[in-house]
């Protein structure tokens, strides 16, 4: 009795099953006294039970990783939401006013309450396949002042995206994993520069192609994220279309 006890409740489960299933089985044999029959039935029972286990594993095994998927991804978009709240909209302001194309793909990026799965799949399919161009020269004194205000913002903000990259639910999220590694190479690139007035132009070049990567990467996940708002936050969604970094017309306030 007292080794019954050190087993755990799997077994303890199954023992108790098992007898259950012989009282079941010694009642029916009592009832009809016809043992060849009972012994029939447990042979075609026994003959289910691996296409009965077959079926439970595959269906249970199923709803399990689904609902763990959708738990990794809803946490995954509160980290995504956290980011942008704190910083990628931001980065979406400043990097966007030195898009000299940007009305080509501003509609695309006018989120409205009237737009569907369509519009977004729409946006995003032309997103993904835009020419990304961001032009910093060292006789602009605007470019100076980004790369001023960008350093600034991100050194600012590092130890938060530190604290991004130890989740371990972005290990799942390939392309937000790489635009954090985008953000951190902008920042690295811009704390190691001293003095960002003076510059050689192959210098301001470079930059440029950094911001154009992480710009491609913000834009992208932005766009996905405002499509996850819609489907399940209407009240954040609201907001986030009254924060729209590429709309010029949007305003906190709710006329």
């Amino acid at each position: 009795m007292s080794s019954l006890k050190n087993l755990n409740w799997e077994i303890k489960t199954g023992l108790v099953l098992i007898l259950i299933s012989s009282m079941i089985y010694f009642c029916v044999y009592m009832i009809f006294h016809d043992a060849k029959s009972v012994f029939f039935y447990i042979g075609i029972d026994l003959a289910f039970i691996p296409l009965e286990a077959l079926i439970l594993v595959l269906v249970i095994e199923r709803v399990i990783s689904n609902k763990e998927k959708a738990m990794m991804m809803e946490k995954l978009n509160m980290v995504i939401g956290a980011f942008f709240s704190e910083l990628g909209t931001d980065l979406l302001k400043e990097i966007s006013s030195f898009d000299p194309d940007i009305d080509n793909i501003r509609k695309n990026l006018k989120v409205d309450m009237e737009w569907e799965e369509k519009n977004f799949s729409e946006s995003s399919h032309i997103i993904k396949n835009y020419d990304y161009s961001i032009q910093l020269t060292e006789d602009n004194e605007n470019s100076i002042l980004l790369l001023k205000s960008l350093k600034s913002l991100l050194l600012d903000k590092r130890q938060f995206m530190l604290g991004l990259l130890e989740n371990p639910n972005l290990l799942e999220h390939e392309s937000f994993t790489d635009m954090l590694w985008a953000a951190f190479h902008l920042t690295e690139e811009l704390e190691n520069r001293d003095n960002l007035n003076k510059l050689p132009s192959s210098d301001y070049q470079h930059l440029s192609i950094d911001l154009e990567r992480v710009y491609s990467y913000l834009i992208y996940e932005w766009l996905h994220y405002m499509e996850h708002l819609m489907n399940n936050y209407p009240y954040l969604f609201s907001l986030a279309l009254r924060t729209n970094p590429f709309d010029p017309d949007a305003k906190i306030e709710i006329n």
